[in-house]
């Protein structure tokens, strides 16, 4: 049996995704093991952080900040907020640069998208398309109908 629903905090009834937490699993640490919504689904391809003209800052945090501001922007476009993101797949070159900065990512997380921590992957990757990317983050989020 699982536990009854819950709604992202300050969310109205249909406002926004459920959190789905099976009863007597651990509570996960910035992310949800699951999420459900009705709506418009909006997807993006592999967002990396480069700016607008096509340069990458230095460093994994640097570029994971860039890379949350970039699906922000593209969330907007399609009429969402990151509290409508359902699931983020993080594609990272080395996960032991990630792991040295997980507070410092958490920080740059929380400064762009808030407190909304929706389903996640990470994967370690021998190498991103764009080869100065250490990050690639792949978002999906269901806009509520109007």
């Amino acid at each position: 049996m699982s536990n009854p629903e819950r709604r992202i905090p300050g969310a109205e009834p249909d406002d926004g995704p459920v959190v789905l937490q099976p009863s007597g699993w651990p509570m996960p640490k910035g992310y949800a093991n699951g999420m459900m919504a009705e709506g418009r689904i909006l997807v993006t391809g592999g967002v990396v952080g480069w700016d607008e003209q096509g340069v990458f800052p230095d460093g994994l945090v640097a570029q994971t900040r860039q890379t949350l501001q970039n699906i922000r922007a593209i969330l907007a476009e399609g009429g969402a907020e990151p509290r409508h993101l359902m699931r983020l797949t993080w594609y990272v070159t080395d996960i032991e640069d990630y792991l040295a900065n997980l507070k410092d990512l958490g920080r740059a997380y929380r400064e762009v998208l808030g407190a909304h921590y929706p389903a996640m992957a990470l994967v370690q990757v021998v190498r991103l398309v764009e080869r100065a990317a250490r990050v690639e983050i792949e978002a999906t989020a269901v806009v509520p109908r109007v």
